[in-house]
């Protein structure tokens, strides 16, 4: 996927189209994620005890990857990622993959 949790991301389909915010939990294996105050839908929840109240929630839903375009820290702009690998190894000695801005060319991945 070419978004982790904690980056930050810009929108570019669906009815938030255009807007920005930070990636809270990535869904890999459904190849979607979940953006702050992005989706927002409202779900009818019954009371699930004394602790826990029902009623109509607001929370955010999962959008697909596709949907959203990763915001560059260096640059400030949304543009597309691409992997590459770098010169220096991990701990087990192969070399390490990162990403990288396609408009700046700036590493992503610290």
């Amino acid at each position: 996927m070419h978004v982790k949790t904690g980056d930050e991301v810009l929108v570019i389909a669906g009815k938030d189209k255009g807007r920005r915010g930070k990636i809270k939990r990535a869904l890999p294996a459904v190849n979607r994620v979940v953006v702050e105050g992005i989706n927002i839908v409202k779900r009818h929840q019954k009371p699930r005890g004394p602790g826990r109240p029902g009623g109509i929630i607001e929370m955010e839903a999962p959008l697909h990857a596709s949907n959203v375009m990763l915001i560059c820290p260096s640059c400030g702009r949304a543009s597309r990622t691409g992997k590459r690998f770098l010169e220096e190894t991990d701990h087990k000695g192969r070399p390490r993959k990162v990403r990288y801005c396609k408009a700046c060319d700036a590493v992503i991945d610290k």
